[in-house]
Order: structure tokens, then sequence, then C-alpha cells
């Protein structure tokens, strides 16, 4: 598990930089780290590791300048740049796999350190639906916890509206910070801003895109220590989020529905696959801890024994070994390096250099093939 510490100014641009490099995203940003130790010095390596992945024209690194622009840019709206060992940082988000490295905040960030419960739900909710997210939302904010959700129609909006007022709601947007989408929540975003506030893992200016949902619905499971599904159909988005908090250990609860609405289909689903069954926020708290306990500072024990460093020789004998078993056909990353008797922290620097090269993709649910 991370811990909280200080980088340097210039330490935390290269963070930024690396992160926004094309190919890079935060499993091999995590890897990269592990094997260089600083983002500066896994840049000034990323030419020659895209070459040995098999590209063509070595990756450069996204520009200083670049990221200095965004960085300004994002300071001018009066708003934030974390990265993920940083004290204000989401704490339970920091716990994850592979959290994301460097978050975009808007509003006020000491209230990402309260904890909070995620509630998601339908974009064509029904009334009784939104009306019951709302009071499910207040009732839980009096007993001390953030409301996060992804500000989009429906019942993710119920429950902003129903907590912006008090500060107690965490937006997560599926674009930049500064992009407002929909755009019909103009004036609940500049409430959020003012009262609450709002991250983003995309940088400043991005138009979110149908890809950027599942980054963004896997922030508000890991931020959350529960998330509340109220109305969700049989392939909604919320099931993706509901899907990400039982990865992260995290307890998934859902709201029946009438089993002729088809907005019900999906939260009666996760009741018959073992979800809490909730009716109100009793039924969330009798789910979780005391809210006291909750976000507590854990000791991080250092290691009795640091990590050695990765030799080229292996990383490079590794690589060579993945790319005799990997095809066109996705498979799991964990049964690929199983399957190759290549250890999982040398497989993974190797499949980074492949990534880096254009050589593989890596894909949803944690699987990769071969391009070339």
């Amino acid at each position: 598990m991370l811990a909280t510490r200080s980088i340097d100014p210039s330490e935390r641009g290269a963070w930024l930089r690396l992160i926004r490099t094309r190919r890079v995203g935060p499993h091999s940003f995590w890897s990269l780290l592990d094997r260089f130790e600083t983002a500066q010095a896994a840049l000034a390596a990323l030419p020659e590791l895209s070459r040995q992945g098999g590209a063509k024209q070595p990756l450069q690194p996204f520009a200083a300048d670049l990221a200095e622009q965004e960085y300004r840019a994002l300071r001018d709206l009066g708003g934030h740049l974390l990265v993920a060992v940083d004290g204000v940082f989401p704490p339970l988000l920091r716990q994850i796999n592979d959290p994301p490295p460097v978050l975009s905040v808007r509003g006020n960030p000491d209230l990402l350190a309260r904890p909070s419960v995620a509630m998601v739900g339908a974009r064509n909710a029904s009334t009784n639906g939104q009306r019951f997210a709302a009071a499910l939302a207040q009732s839980l904010s009096a007993e001390g916890f953030s409301l996060t959700s992804g500000l989009a129609r429906g019942i993710d909006a119920a429950v902003h509206h129903a907590t912006v007022e008090d500060g107690q709601t965490v937006a997560v947007v599926a674009g930049g910070v500064d992009i407002i989408y929909p755009r019909e929540h103009g004036e609940l975003y500049q409430h959020l801003i003012d009262r609450a506030v709002a991250v983003a893992e995309m940088p400043l200016g991005m138009q979110p895109t149908a890809r950027h949902f599942p980054h963004r619905n896997r922030i508000i499971a890991g931020i959350a220590v529960a998330t509340v599904v109220v109305e969700a159909a049989k392939r909604s988005g919320s099931l993706i989020t509901a899907r990400y908090a039982a990865d992260f250990s995290r307890e998934v609860c859902a709201v029946p529905g009438n089993l002729l609405d088809p907005r019900a289909a999906g939260t009666n689903q996760l009741l018959r696959d073992g979800a809490a069954l909730v009716c109100s926020a009793q039924d969330v708290l009798d789910c979780l801890p005391p809210v006291q306990t909750l976000h507590e500072p854990k000791t991080v024990k250092p290691s009795a024994q640091p990590l050695t460093k990765l030799a080229d020789d292996d990383v490079r004998a590794a690589r060579d070994s993945l790319l005799k078993c990997l095809g066109p056909t996705p498979c799991s990353i964990d049964e690929l390096f199983r399957e190759c008797q290549v250890p999982a922290r040398l497989g993974a620097a190797a499949l980074v250099e492949l990534e880096l090269g254009g050589t593989v993709e890596r894909t949803a649910g944690n699987l990769v093939c071969r391009l070339i």
C-alpha cells in the first residue's frame, strides 16, 4: 500500500509528464516507478524502453512545457493537482491496485479525506428512484459520510443536488475537470466547486468519450467504502462501478426494484449475486464499521528487505518469453505470466516495454493481446 510522503516540485512535474505520455496508463506508471524509483528517471528511460519493445520511432515523453501549461491552467481555475502520495489524496483510492497517479481537483480537496459512500444508478431514473436516492444520500450525509457520484443525469444528479448545500458530495467527472458534462448540469457543477469538490483523472480540456467512463467508475468505487446502486438496467455502467467495488473488497449494496421495470433488472441481479439489500440508510450503515474508524491512518511498515533492482538482461529474457506466448486474442495477464513461468514483477516490467513499443495492448479486465 502506498504511504503518504512529500515529493519535490520537479518530481511532481515528472509524475504529470509520465502519466500524460502516450501509451502510459496507471499500470505502466506504477511499474515504471517500481523499476526506476523516480518519475524523472523513468522519463529519461522511455525512448530506449520503447525501442526495446518494438517501436520503430522511439517514444518521446510528454513535453515539459505542456505539463507546465496544464498545471498553470488548473491553478488559474483555482484548482489543485494531487499526486497519489499527497496527504489529501483520497485515502481509500490510494489503497487500490494501480491508483490514478494524478488527479485534477476543483473545489475543496480536504473533503476527499472524509469517509464516503458511492451512489450511482440509471440516467433515465424514475421519479421515485431519484426521490429515494436523494433521501438516502441526505440520511447518510447526516451520519458523517460524503456521497460520491459521477455527475450524470438521473440518480447521480439527485445525489449531488441533495448533498451539495452541506458540502458533502464528491463529483468524479469522466473528462477534464473543467469540462461540464452533461451541459445542463452547469449550475450544479458550479455549486459543486463552490461548496464541495470535483475530481478528474483526465487532462484539462478533455471531452469525455465512451472509453473514459469506466476509468471514472473505477475512481468512484475506489474513493468509497461502499457502493449503492439505485436503478440500473442489465447493461448499465453502474454495474461496472459495482464490479470495481467488489474487486476492491468494498461493500456492494443495491436497492430492489419492480420486476417489470427494465431499470431494476441490474439491481435485482446484484441482489441475487449477493449484494446487500438497501431500503434505508441503516441498511447501508449495518454493512460498515463505525464511521470513526474509517480512514484512520495505517502505519505502513517498511519492507524488511528492499526490492532488488531488476536486471536489464532478466527483463529482456522475460520480454522474449511473453512474445512467444502472446497472440491477437486477449488473454489474462496473470495466466500469461504463469504460462511463461515469469515472476509477476519481472513480467510487468517486460510488458510495459512491449506496451511502450506498441507491440501489445492492455485491455479491460486485466487482459493483453499482441498487435504486431
